[in-house]
């Protein structure tokens, strides 16, 4: 495995990662099973506010590891705000974790139990960097949003996302999706809990101010499946790995602080 090249397999999944980043043995890495009963209620900590209203998405890919959704990040016009943040953020991409057919998929586990899948909404602090590239390596240069993801109905607006995830099969292909708003993929309520941690895949840069909500979403198990007729590998490869698992499972707390906003 070399340093560029990691995936969610036998030797080159989570637990060989270290080997060529070895800030995944570091003391902020994500995620973490989070334990209501230890959790800090935070009465300081305000609402969080979503300005997604005049966002524009892009395009999405298969970059190998996940599905993305890429969005204009040139200027203010989609912001999370609020909440553990000192400024607002504004919107990268977002992506999807998740898991084989009838098994957990999440990445953050609450209890020790998994949800489904996991939906990342990765902004980054443009008041105090230059690019997204520059806040990446920051201490306090990104801030995720985590959305959870539990099977029943169908939902509402995820075919938006899954009626095009043909065009995307494999890997570094990518197709143009434009005007999709992710406001339509928040739960109704936005409770959250908050703590300080890393990217969940390499690099695994510490630099990631987690709001994870507690309330999740509900999708059913068909809109579930068509994630898994995604590819790991590329279309010239004359093996066929299904995109599934493709999850970091917890980390070490490390002493670090859990806060809960009501």
């Amino acid at each position: 495995m070399t340093g560029d090249q990691w995936g969610y397999g036998k030797e080159d999944g989570p637990s060989a990662w270290h080997i060529n980043y070895p800030v995944a043995l570091g003391n902020r890495q994500s995620p973490i099973d989070i334990v209501p009963d230890e959790t800090t209620l935070d009465r300081d900590l305000g609402p969080i506010f979503l300005d997604y209203d005049s966002c524009t998405s892009i395009n999405i890919s298969n970059n190998g590891h996940s599905v993305v959704v890429e969005f204009v990040d040139s200027d203010d016009r989609s912001m999370i705000r609020g909440g553990p943040l000192d400024n607002p953020y504004r919107l990268k991409q977002f992506h999807f974790h998740w898991g084989e057919k009838g098994h957990e998929g999440s990445e953050h586990t609450v209890a020790g139990l998994g949800y489904a899948s996991e939906l990342h909404l990765v902004h980054w602090n443009a008041v105090k960097y230059r690019s997204f590239t520059d806040a990446a390596s920051a201490p306090d240069g990104l801030a995720v949003l985590g959305i959870f993801l539990e099977t029943g109905d169908d939902h509402r607006w995820l075919h938006l996302i899954t009626d095009v995830l043909f065009m995307v099969k494999y890997k570094d292909s990518v197709t143009d999706f434009k005007g999709f708003n992710p406001k339509c993929l928040l739960p109704n309520r936005l409770h959250y809990w908050t703590y300080l941690g890393s990217l969940t895949t390499p690099p695994l840069h510490e630099s990631v101010t987690w709001i994870l909500l507690k309330e999740p979403i509900v999708v059913s198990d068909k809109q579930l499946g068509m994630f898994r007729m995604l590819l790991f590998n590329g279309e010239e490869e004359d093996e066929r790995k299904k995109m599934e698992n493709n999850f970091r499972p917890p980390q070490p707390l490390n002493g670090r602080e859990v806060r809960s906003s009501n």
